[in-house]
């Protein structure tokens, strides 16, 4: 393979975020890139003028349809850089070149990692192909077929989606990418770390060997260089930073704290309070980590969403439109839930528990701090992870090696956030949990009105239902006799009460165990005797 290495380091950026972009140094605009004008006013409207070191220089290849490799940081404008070639080298309907081309079937195939990637990618498309009236589709898992089906059949011209739903719609004859003009490998290090790598060779297998290929990769592990040398043809190689030892972006504070699991949640409700705290991201580990994050968020008072694998795809569009509309502060995911989210205004990420490595680390802390503006990255690490925290330092050759034990009153927590004094890690009051008064829960000897609402006490039978309530009222003694001054039990009545013998008899013989004044089988018919004289009447 062929190479050609173009490093851009030394033109600054002076860009405040997708929507302000300020001039720098060296003024370049997509005009003078030779990007169409339609594609340059849809990007104007949107207050897009400037590109980014990145895009400046893969547009000045691409659109001559070479293949390239592009390397750079998350949150550079990697998506532009690759989309702005794609669209306009892709024909309209009403260009008089579509007659020669089968009607319908696809131009261009961009392939993601994730989900949300991919919607994304498909955003950013939509945006600068507003006035070509392109026809892009987005597919991906986790969704019914039918409307997918449905778009194909009445054609598209551009696909984007995650390899195992473009598998198998490729596999059911649905898409047909024998005229695919432009190939787009997205994220392709979180591709192969997601084991996608088999299925991408097969959709490239499925393209035209003449087509242009671009592969954009924060990292170049073996396994992508080994990728692009058997799929790329003279590829130019593009890195806009030196190295990937200053992936992490310079405009991002980084705090490391040394914190108890248990103490998590408070350190997140103090933050979120901060003075410069704007729209949030948690990174946990686990799905169920993460909505136990979310879930103890809401209860303490802030809006927040869980975003994760077990929720329904509908769920994860929703909470995202949420997250970009303003309308949610915090939004608690896991990497791969999160992989490609770029939302515009995200101040803070929090790492809930420490990264796997340093390619996670900077994805994760990349969320914020992207095109140009300024984020804070904290990282909370158990005493369990430290050793991995330490691997993860020395690799990005970051200064944190010992981190420093901080708690949700730690002064240093306070100074280094920005949070008020006095400010407690919740703003709404718990439900407070209503509890009767104690005369009417009763006592455990069984005194006091318990109107039946025995479940839960010591010697009680719970709820019976519609179970009758036994009459605890004497009319005849065990032995059978009337009581003297009650009233004669009627008919109805005479169910509830026990047989004279045999009724007496078990209690006799009960009273006697209770006591142990002997074993006896006593089968007497008359009164209960008094303690004293039961041997008697038993002999």
């Amino acid at each position: 393979m062929c190479a050609v290495v173009v490093s851009v380091t030394s033109r600054p950026l002076l860009q405040a975020d997708n929507h302000t972009r300020k001039r720098r140094t060296l003024t370049t605009t997509f005009r003078e890139l030779g990007v169409l004008p339609e594609i340059c006013d849809a990007l104007e409207r949107a207050g897009i003028t400037t590109p980014f070191a990145i895009q400046e220089m893969t547009l000045s290849v691409a659109l001559l349809g070479t293949d390239l490799i592009g390397q750079a940081r998350t949150g550079t404008g990697k998506t532009l850089a690759f989309g702005i070639p794609v669209l306009q080298r892709s024909v309209t309907m009403s260009d008089p070149a579509y007659a020669d081309l089968p009607q319908g079937k696809p131009q261009a195939l961009i392939v993601a990692p994730t989900r949300e990637l991919a919607l994304q990618v498909s955003n950013d498309l939509a945006l600068a192909s507003k006035d070509l009236g392109l026809r892009v589709l987005t597919v991906y898992g986790g969704v019914g077929y039918d409307g997918q089906l449905d778009a194909l059949k009445d054609g598209v011209d551009i696909v984007v989606g995650t390899p195992g739903r473009l598998i198998d719609l490729a596999d059911r004859r649905a898409l047909d990418l024998s005229h695919v003009h432009a190939l787009v490998l997205d994220e392709a290090d979180e591709m192969l770390d997601l084991g996608f790598l088999p299925d991408v060779e097969k959709l490239i297998s499925k393209t035209p060997e003449t087509r242009q290929t671009m592969l954009f990769s924060a990292t170049m592990p073996s396994a992508i260089v080994t990728l692009s040398r058997r799929h790329l043809r003279h590829p130019m190689n593009i890195r806009a930073e030196s190295s990937y030892e200053n992936a992490t972006v310079p405009a991002t504070a980084q705090f490391i704290y040394l914190a108890h699991d248990l103490d998590k949640p408070e350190m997140i409700g103090r933050i979120l309070q901060a003075e410069d705290a704007g729209k949030m991201i948690v990174f946990t580990r686990t799905k169920r980590q993460a909505q136990r994050v979310a879930d103890d968020l809401a209860e303490r008072g802030f809006s927040t969403s869980a975003l994760h694998g077990d929720m329904a795809q509908v769920a994860r569009e929703k909470a995202l439109t949420k997250f970009r509309e303003d309308k949610l502060q915090v939004l608690v995911a896991t990497d791969v839930a999160a992989r490609g989210i770029d939302v515009a205004g995200v101040t803070h990420v929090i790492n809930y528990t420490c990264p796997e490595d340093d390619k996670t680390y900077v994805h994760r802390i990349g969320r914020t701090g992207r095109a140009g503006a300024s984020g804070i990255a904290i990282t909370f690490v158990d005493w369990a992870d430290l050793h991995r925290w330490k691997m993860i330092n020395k690799a990005l050759d970051l200064p944190f090696d010992e981190p420093q034990e901080t708690y949700s009153t730690s002064e240093h927590l306070f100074h280094d956030q920005g949070i008020a004094p006095g400010t407690k890690g919740r703003i709404k009051d718990p439900e407070p949990q209503e509890r009767a008064p104690r005369s009417d829960r009763g006592d455990r000897g069984g005194r006091g009105e318990r109107s039946g609402e025995r479940g839960g006490e010591r010697g009680g039978r719970g709820e019976r239902g519609d179970r009758p309530q036994r009459n605890r009222s004497r009319t005849r003694t065990r032995s059978g006799e009337s009581v003297e001054g009650s009233a004669p039990v009627a008919d109805g009545a005479a169910a509830t009460t026990e047989p004279a013998g045999e009724g007496a008899s078990r209690n006799r013989r009960r009273r006697r165990r209770r006591s142990g004044s002997g074993s006896g089988s006593g089968s007497g018919s008359g009164p209960v005797a008094s303690s004293g004289e039961q041997a008697t009447a038993s002999a």
